[in-house]
């Protein structure tokens, strides 16, 4: 099921020219694999900032991976208070809950404007049948959602705010720089402090405070869009973190 201000691109990218196959840090397919993810994408997706594309109890009969843009998981209790569970960029897959489980449990907002490569959940069969490689990428992808999730977990029941609000910045900056989007080690992030919020289980006052105290460290500055990282040792060690090797990752 889509919803919102969600339309058919109109012109698809072929999987050759794919900007993400440029970037290092993903793993690069063989002939096969390529083939087979040239017939499994059947077309693409424009979302507008602001509009949700899934939504949580909705059957939708594909599943997505982000081009360009950013997105964000979350989900809207009764009163309307909203948990953001997690970012979406470019090379993630979105939707993998619903092609397995039926239903999803979560719904999903563009932040920016979103470009996304439509995958029918049908093929997932012949996927993981006849390309074991790309299947066991899925079965990483997922594993490395949970991870996140996981950490996630960590930050609400046990970091303290200044803890949290560096972890998930430090995050954030690592997975967009990652991509190619940092420049003199500045990222521009298109969330807000009430995006924020909604993630750490913060109140908008009290993230504001943190943001400025975490400021005030010298290790980060933020202005409007730009988020400048200063000193990354002093963020990794705000956050409770240490440096991990960049490895190469899969995507569909």
């Amino acid at each position: 099921m889509i919803l919102g201000n969600a339309k058919p691109n109109g012109e698809i990218t072929p999987c050759e020219q794919c900007p993400l196959r440029r970037l290092p840090c993903l793993r690069e397919f063989t002939l096969n694999e390529l083939e087979f993810v040239k017939r499994f994408k059947v077309d693409e997706l424009r979302v507008e900032p602001g509009a949700s594309f899934l939504y949580e109890g909705s059957r939708s009969e594909h599943l997505y991976t982000v081009l360009r843009g950013w997105a964000f998981r979350y989900k809207m209790l009764d009163d309307g208070r909203r948990q953001i569970l997690n970012f979406a960029l470019p090379a993630d897959m979105v939707g993998l809950q619903g092609a397995v489980m039926e239903e999803m449990e979560h719904s999903v907002e563009a932040l920016t404007p979103l470009t996304l490569c439509v995958l029918p959940r049908h093929r997932l069969y012949e996927l993981y049948s006849q390309y074991p490689t790309l299947a066991f990428d899925i079965t990483w992808l997922a594993a490395r959602e949970e991870q996140m999730l996981e950490e996630h977990l960590v930050s609400i029941g046990r970091r303290s705010a200044l803890e949290r609000v560096a972890y998930v910045l430090l995050h954030l900056y690592n997975r967009a720089s990652e991509l190619g989007m940092a420049r003199n080690n500045v990222v521009q992030f298109p969330f807000t402090q009430q995006h924020l919020a909604d993630a750490l289980g913060l109140s908008l006052v009290h993230t504001n405070k943190t943001l400025k105290r975490l400021m005030a460290t010298k290790a980060i500055r933020w202005q409007g869009r730009d988020f400048e990282l200063l000193d990354k040792g002093v963020l990794h060690g705000l956050a409770g973190t240490v440096p991990a090797p960049q490895k190469n990752r899969p995507f569909i």
